[in-house]
C-alpha cells in the first residue's frame, strides 16, 4: 500500500487557527527538519478550555497561546509527550493558569540503557515534567462542553499518547501520525515493536481526522496508517536485506537506505534503523554481540 505525504501546510505564526468547531491550532515559529513548520499547540472549548501541547519555552508562543485564551479559565493542560518541543511551557502555564496537567507519566526511555550506553536523546527529553495526573489507558476527562479520551500509544516515547475528542470524529495524534512524515522511532526512547502496536490501536477506532503534533490534518487516517505499517515494513525488509548483503554496521545501512534522504535527518534515521533492529534480533531474524546498539556489528541469522 502506497504512503502518501502531505506537505502542504500554512503555519500563521502569532494567530490562533479556528480549525473545527470550538478547536484553535496556534503552531510555535519553531521549524526545523523534525518538527516540520513548528510545533501544534490546540485549544478545545469556548467557555472553560483544555489546551493540548503548549510546546516549548517560547515567549512569542506564550504570549500568543495567553492572547487565545483571553482571560478564560483553563481547566486542564494535556501533554502528548514529553520532548522539549512539545512540553515543556506546560509547567509554566499550569502556575499561571492554575490548570491541571494531564499526561500519561514523566519521561522515561522504552528500555533501561544497556551497560556503556548513552542516551542520544537526552537533550530531547523534558526531564523535568510531572504530570498531576496519569491519565490511565482509555480513561477520559471531562470539562466545560468537551471531554477527552486518552489512548496510550507509545513508540515514538514510552509514554507517548494521544486524545480522542469524544462526541466526535477527531483524534488529536500528536506525533504517533502526522501527515508531512513519518514518525521518528528512536531507541532508548521509543521502540518499533511498540509503534506497530500502537498503529493496530488506531486502526481499531473509527476516527475520520487526525489533528497532529506538526502540520496538517490527516484527513483519511485508516488508509493512512495502513501506508504508515507498510512503509514501515518496507523500511524493515530494506534493513534485513542490507544485512543479508553484507553491511554489518548502521551507517553503512543508512548510507544506502536513506541515500535520498536530507543528509541533516541520517542521525536521526540510524537510531530507526536500530529501531528495526532490536526488534529483529529479538524475533531472531539478524544477530550481534549482546544488545542492538547504535555502533554494533550485525549479521543475518
Amino acid at each position: 500500500m502506497s504512503l502518501v505525504f502531505d506537505s502542504s501546510f500554512a503555519p500563521h505564526y502569532g494567530e490562533a487557527v479556528e480549525i473545527a468547531p470550538d478547536i484553535k491550532r496556534i503552531t510555535v515559529n519553531n521549524p526545523s527538519p523534525f518538527t516540520f513548520f513548528g510545533t501544534n499547540s490546540y485549544l478545545i472549548g469556548r467557555d472553560t478550555l483544555a489546551l493540548i501541547d503548549p510546546g516549548p519555552l517560547d515567549e512569542a508562543h506564550h504570549a500568543t497561546l495567553l492572547h487565545a485564551i483571553a482571560g478564560r479559565p483553563v481547566s486542564h493542560i494535556f501533554v502528548s509527550h514529553t520532548h522539549r518541543d512539545h512540553s515543556p511551557l506546560a509547567t509554566v502555564l499550569k502556575d499561571e493558569l492554575g490548570a491541571t496537567l494531564v499526561a500519561e507519566g514523566p519521561h522515561r526511555p522504552a528500555r533501561p540503557l544497556h551497560t556503556g550506553e548513552i542516551n542520544l536523546l537526552d537533550a530531547s527529553g523534558d526531564y523535568d515534567f510531572v504530570p498531576d495526573i496519569a491519565a490511565a489507558d482509555n480513561s477520559v476527562i471531562a470539562g466545560d462542553g468537551w471531554a477527552l479520551r486518552t489512548i496510550h500509544t507509545p513508540g515514538h516515547t514510552a509514554n507517548h499518547v494521544v486524545f480522542g475528542l469524544e462526541g466526535t470524529d477527531i483524534l488529536f495524534s500528536a506525533d504517533h501520525v502526522m501527515a508531512w512524515a513519518t514518525s521518528i522511532v528512536a531507541p532508548p526512547d521509543g521502540s518499533m515493536s511498540d509503534y506497530m502496536a500502537s498503529l493496530d490501536r488506531l486502526l481499531e477506532r473509527h476516527d475520520r481526522v487526525y489533528l497532529p503534533g506538526h502540520g496538517g490534518a490527516v484527513t483519511k487516517p485508516k488508509t493512512f496508517v495502513r501506508g504508515l505499517k507498510a512503509h514501515r515494513k518496507m523500511r524493515e525488509r530494506a534493513v534485513l536485506e542490507r544485512v543479508k548483503l553484507g553491511d554489518r554496521t548502521i551507517a553503512a545501512m543508512v548510507k544506502v537506505i536513506y541515500r535520498e534522504t536530507d543528509p541533516r535527518l541520517h542521525g536521526a534515521a540510524g537510531l530507526s534503523v536500530l529501531a528495526h533492529l532490536e526488534d529483529l534480533v529479538a524475533r531472531g531474524k539478524v544477530h550481534t554481540e549482546g544488545n542492538a546498539s547504535i555502533d554494533g556489528v550485525y549479521w543475518a541469522g
